[in-house]
């Protein structure tokens, strides 16, 4: 374990002259009131009418919301909007996108995945990998969810190593075998998202022999994945079930971390709530701990730029410091003094943790740094979690907030590596884009 089978899939159904454009959605919960707005406006059968039935995305809402959308969800059904495929399905997706003034394709497998808990499997055989910590409310929001409509409605990313590349080729033969049988593009971010269903078994075996035992990682889903968990725990408690019952399994996307077109974008901090600081104060209270250098540039778009490409050749974890307020320039680029910051701190976490750009901008700026130097009394810094330059320098330049820190993205060995040590990253530690479609596939559990 964790295997993966085919998906008794739902899809929308085939609309002669259209693609499914007006029909998929970005996940929930990077969705407002008004983005779900402008989706309905366009088509009123989008999947984001069942998907995020209650706002703010990761709140949970009254019982009737839920039940309202699992009954859309079966008037859909009996209607034929959607409709289930006569036989198990894998799917092989693409995505087309462009970042940065580059095009990129990143291809990965639509399955169903063997559910176990978090962790190294028992058998030894492959295991399921978090990063991430989960909190109760979205849990709560995603348990009302499918038992309200008894499917899966998002799959859940997935990252497995495939340093052969050979599920990239077993992909490619299929993309480049035929046209797309499912594709749309996603408003907002124009990203094209495209399906080519496997449905034969030999077809099928390939992909199912390799996964087998694979170790995956979790990119994007943690709730989602343990709410499937949980919505399984809470079934067998009523009664064993049985080895094929749809519970026992997950909606994924299976991407490998080898993939050309698998790219981590950073998650910037912008810290707030700290009284009278100078980046002088800063940078004083950071001797030995910190090398701080001022960097040219006024804050401009083109100076955060530049600011951010200088990052990778500065030195160790190098992090980029923004205060509009330092009269001698905002801009500057920190350093860590010691190779292994975090050593004496945080012994018991494995090196990779430890070697984090996250967890040093956590454990030894904000809590070593500018918690003791300007929140006094128990106070908290507060914290904003941009991830654009244009978003970075709004944040930084928004009245109570005096610091921007300017991160390098996460590397996926670092997330491999810590997974697999059974450690949890910072929040907002990865940023992976671009975000799956919501609607392409649908995983029935009844």
């Amino acid at each position: 374990m964790p295997a993966i089978r085919p998906i008794p899939a739902v899809t929308f159904a085939a609309q002669p002259g259209r693609d499914l454009s007006s029909r998929i959605a970005p996940p929930y919960d990077v969705l407002d009131e008004a983005g779900k707005a402008a989706l309905l406006k366009v088509d009123p059968q989008n999947i984001v009418a069942i998907d995020l039935p209650h706002l703010p995305a990761k709140t949970v809402g009254p019982d009737a919301t839920y039940d309202a959308a699992g009954e859309l969800y079966r008037q859909w059904l009996r209607e034929g909007v959607m409709v289930r495929r006569k036989s198990p399905v894998l799917v092989a997706y693409q995505q087309t996108y462009t970042h940065a003034g580059r095009r990129f394709q990143r291809r990965g497998l639509i399955a169903n995945v063997t559910i176990q808990p978090f962790g190294k499997s028992p058998d030894g055989k492959g295991g399921i990998h978090p990063h991430e910590q989960t909190f109760s409310g979205p849990k709560e929001d995603r348990m009302k969810l499918m038992r309200a409509t008894k499917a899966q409605l998002s799959p859940i990313f997935g990252l497995h190593s495939d340093p052969s590349n050979r599920v990239h080729a077993l992909l490619t033969k299929v993309i480049e075998s035929r046209p797309a049988d499912l594709a749309g593009t996603t408003s907002g971010d124009g990203v094209s998202h495209e399906g080519w269903v496997i449905e034969t078994p030999a077809e099928q075996k390939p992909f199912l022999d390799h996964f087998a035992g694979a170790d995956i990682f979790i990119a994007d889903g943690h709730h989602r994945y343990t709410t499937a968990l949980n919505y399984r725990g809470a079934l067998a408690a009523a009664g064993p079930l049985a080895p094929d019952h749809p519970a026992n399994f997950c909606l994924f996307v299976l991407v490998a971390m080898q993939d050309p077109g698998m790219i981590v974008l950073p998650t910037h901090r912008v810290l707030g709530s700290m009284a009278e600081f100078t980046l002088a104060k800063f940078t004083a209270a950071a001797a030995g701990k910190l090398k701080i250098t001022p960097f040219a540039g006024k804050g401009s778009p083109n100076d955060l730029a530049a600011l951010e490409a200088a990052l990778p050749k500065a030195g160790p974890h190098a992090i980029g410091l923004f205060c509009p307020s330092n009269p001698a320039g905002p801009l500057a680029i920190a350093t860590t003094v010691a190779v292994d910051p975090l050593a004496a701190t945080h012994a018991k976490q494995s090196p990779a943790w430890r070697q984090l750009d996250v967890a040093i901008v956590q454990h030894l700026i904000v809590e070593g740094i500018c918690q003791p130097t300007f929140c006094p009394q128990g106070a908290a810094v507060s914290w904003k979690f941009p991830h654009t330059l244009a978003e970075f320098e709004r944040d930084t330049t928004t009245p109570g907030y005096q610091l921007g820190l300017l991160l390098q993205p996460t590397p996926l060995e670092s997330v491999r590596l810590v997974s697999q040590a059974g450690e949890l990253m910072p929040q907002k530690s990865t940023f992976f884009y671009p975000k799956l479609a919501t609607g392409m596939i649908v995983n029935p559990l009844e």
